[in-house]
C-alpha cells in the first residue's frame, strides 16, 4: 500500500477527473472510486473500502459523496476531505447553475442517445465493481449466500428501509455465523482525526438539526430559512440521492420559492450531468426567486445540502477505525461487507440494468464495456465516452 498521506492537490485532481466523467448514479460511483482507488493507485485495500462503504450506507445523506469525502479524508485528512468533494461536486454543480441561468442547454435530438449510452456503461461499471468484490468479500459459501439473500431481500422490498434491514441481517448473520478465531487484523488506512474532534463533529451536526428550525421562523433571514430547508433535507435521507427530491420538492414548492415545473426541469437535467444527485440542490438555490438567487443562491443551497455528510462522516470514522479493529466487530463486518456485495448486486439489476438494457445492441455495448474495463483495463471515463458517443451519433 502506498504512504497513508497524500497531498491535497493530488486528492482535488483525482476526484476531479471523477466528477467530470462519473455518470450513472450513487452505486456506479463506487464502482468508479474502487477503480480508481483501490484497484489502480492503492490508496487503500477492498476490505478497507467495504468497512467504508458499508459505515456510509449506515448514514443518511448520499453514500456515494461520503465515501468520496472519507476517501479524501484517509489520503490527506480534513483538507483532503474539503478537496475530495470539491472535486467531486464541482464539475455537476457549475452544470446545475448554468442550467438554471438558462445557458446550458442540450441538443434535445441528440440528448436522449447519449443519456442512454451513460445508463448503459453504468451496468458495466456496477458489474464489474460486484464482480470484484464479490471474489474478495464473499470467498466462502456462507457469505456468498448471505449476498445472494440479501439481493433478493432487497429486490423484494425495494426501500431504503429495505436497504437499512438487509445490512442490519448481514451484520447479525456476522456476528454469530462468521467468526474466524485467531484472524488478525489487517492493517488499514486510518484517518488522523482524534476522537474529541469526531465527537465535536457529531455534536455541532445534531446542534445545526436542532438550532436552525428555530432561528429559521417566519420573517428570519432568508439565508437562515434556506439554510434551515436544505440542512435538514441532507439530514434526514436515506437510501440515496434519488430520496432527497421529496424532502426537497416539499421544502422550495408548497413556501412558493419556485414553481414545480421548474422544479421537474431541474430533475430532468439532473440526470444529464455526472457527479452526486445532490448536486440539484445547486440549481434550485440559483432559480429560486427567494433569497440570494444566481450563483450565491446555488453555493449556498449546496453547502447546506451537504454539510450534515461532512460532520457526520468527520465524526463517525475516528470511531470507525476503532471499533472495526474489534474480533466482534470483525464478525460482524463481515457479515455487513458480504451484504454490501449484495445490495450492489440488487442495484445491477434495479434501476441500473432495468433502466439501460433496452434492446440486444445495449447488452452487446455493455458486454463489451465490461470487458474493456476488466480485462483491458481501459480507463472508466474512456469507456464512458466512447459509450457516449456510439449511442449519441451511431444508434440515435
Amino acid at each position: 500500500m502506498r504512504d497513508k498521506q497524500g497531498s491535497v492537490v493530488e486528492v482535488l485532481i483525482v476526484f476531479f477527473k471523477l466528477g467530470l466523467t462519473s455518470f450513472g448514479g450513487p452505486v456506479a460511483h463506487l464502482g468508479y472510486f474502487r477503480e480508481a482507488f483501490v484497484t489502480q493507485r492503492h490508496w487503500l485495500d477492498e476490505k478497507s473500502y467495504a468497512d467504508l462503504v458499508a459505515m456510509c450506507q449506515f448514514l443518511p445523506g448520499p453514500a456515494s459523496s461520503q465515501v468520496g469525502m472519507g476517501l479524501g479524508m484517509m489520503r490527506a485528512g480534513l483538507p483532503g476531505a474539503v478537496a475530495a468533494w470539491i472535486g467531486f461536486t464541482l464539475p455537476s454543480a457549475l452544470a446545475m447553475i448554468l442550467f438554471a441561468y438558462g445557458v446550458a442547454e442540450l441538443d434535445m435530438a441528440t440528448q436522449g442517445g447519449w443519456l442512454h449510452g451513460l445508463k448503459v456503461v453504468a451496468v458495466a461499471v456496477v458489474a464489474q465493481a460486484v464482480w470484484g468484490m464479490a471474489r474478495t468479500l464473499c470467498p466462502d459459501r456462507n457469505r456468498a449466500t448471505l449476498a445472494i439473500v440479501t439481493a433478493i431481500l432487497v429486490i423484494i422490498w425495494p426501500t431504503a428501509l429495505g436497504q437499512m434491514a438487509a445490512i442490519f441481517v448481514g451484520g447479525v448473520f456476522g456476528w454469530y455465523f462468521l467468526r474466524i478465531p485467531g484472524e488478525q487484523p489487517e492493517e488499514r488506512a486510518a484517518t488522523t482525526l482524534s476522537r474529541p474532534l469526531g465527537m465535536l463533529f457529531l455534536a455541532l451536526f445534531g446542534g445545526l438539526l436542532l438550532l436552525l428550525p428555530f432561528l429559521a421562523v417566519e420573517g428570519a433571514s432568508s439565508w437562515l430559512q434556506i439554510m434551515d430547508s436544505f440542512y435538514r433535507s441532507g439530514s434526514l435521507v436515506f437510501g440515496g440521492g434519488h430520496v432527497v427530491l421529496p424532502l426537497l420538492q416539499a421544502e422550495v414548492v408548497p413556501s412558493g420559492w419556485l414553481s414545480n415545473e421548474l422544479f421537474l426541469a431541474g430533475y430532468g437535467a439532473a440526470q444529464a450531468v455526472p457527479g452526486p444527485l445532490f448536486t440539484f440542490a445547486a440549481y434550485l438555490g440559483a432559480a429560486m426567486g427567494f433569497g440570494p438567487s444566481g450563483w450565491m443562491g446555488g453555493l449556498l443551497a449546496l453547502l447546506a445540502v451537504f454539510l450534515p455528510s461532512f460532520l457526520l462522516v468527520a465524526g463517525m470514522l475516528p470511531f470507525w477505525d476503532s471499533f472495526r479493529k474489534r474480533p466482534v466487530a470483525q464478525s460482524l463486518l463481515r457479515g455487513v461487507n458480504a451484504a454490501v456485495v449484495g445490495l450492489l448486486l440488487a442495484a445491477l439489476y434495479h434501476p441500473v440494468w432495468t433502466n439501460g438494457i433496452l434492446s440486444s445492441t445495449d447488452f452487446i455495448l455493455a458486454l463489451a464495456a465490461f470487458g474493456l474495463l476488466q480485462f483491458w483495463r481501459v480507463p472508466p471515463w474512456l469507456v464512458v465516452t466512447l459509450a457516449g458517443v456510439f449511442t449519441g451519433f451511431v444508434i440515435s
